[in-house]
């Protein structure tokens, strides 16, 4: 690594760190999307999701009262889970979500200005691609893994063919349209994780829905892991 400069050491610093964190919580790579949760539900379908073996939890910030909910999120599993926020489109936004606590941004598009400020936070960075410019453009900004939204659009034989010219290295995570059924054919074309939305949470939804969800969620990945 004598070569690299001194800004990909410290994004190949920052990944380590990262990774020391997954591995600390036991997490597996599956991202519950808990878009339209309310603050008064958040804290209950967490723990049913902490419970089911979901440690990674996104809040997206279209959500009724998000930072709320990511507060609440924070205080309630900040010390045995993931959690942060979703459908992070500004700059701006990057800094109200640190100010929580959180430590996840993820965006459903690719901006390298909402990457370099979220890792110099100190947060973990999964930005959504599509294409192989904008997987190497989020990369370079020092994103720690590659969200592919749609997923049910570029399916698993296009994460396939991806992943042929990506970084070994390069963490893939398949969002839209992942369920149950489907979690071994991500897997098969190389996914590395999973973002789950409606397949896993609907408002209205109670606690008990949610785990249910989960708990097939994570057996189908468990099943083929």
């Amino acid at each position: 690594m004598g070569n690299l400069s001194s800004d990909a050491l410290s994004r190949h610093d920052e990944r380590c760190r990262t990774r020391r964190f997954e591995v600390s919580v036991g997490a597996r790579p599956l991202v519950a999307i808990l878009r339209g949760v309310t603050p008064d539900m958040v804290s209950e379908i967490g723990e049913a999701l902490f419970a089911a073996g979901i440690t990674w939890i996104e809040v997206p910030l279209n959500s009724p009262d998000p930072l709320q909910s990511i507060i609440r999120l924070v205080a309630k599993l900040g010390d045995r889970a993931v959690i942060g926020a979703g459908t992070v489109l500004q700059v701006e936004q990057v800094e109200e979500v640190a100010a929580t606590g959180a430590r996840l941004i993820v965006s459903p598009n690719m901006n390298p200005e909402i990457i370099r400020l979220t890792k110099a936070k100190g947060m973990i960075s999964l930005p959504g691609v599509f294409t192989a410019t904008e997987c190497f453009a989020a990369l370079d900004a020092g994103a720690d893994g590659l969200k592919f939204f749609p997923g049910d659009l570029l399916g698993p034989a296009g994460l396939k063919a991806l992943n042929a010219v990506l970084p070994s290295t390069a963490t893939t995570y398949a969002v839209g349209g992942v369920d149950a059924t489907n979690i071994p054919y991500w897997l098969a074309a190389g996914a590395n994780g999973f973002g789950l939305g409606s397949s896993l949470y609907k408002p209205g939804d109670s606690a008990q829905d949610v785990a249910e969800k989960a708990r097939a969620i994570v057996a189908a990945y468990d099943a083929v892991k």
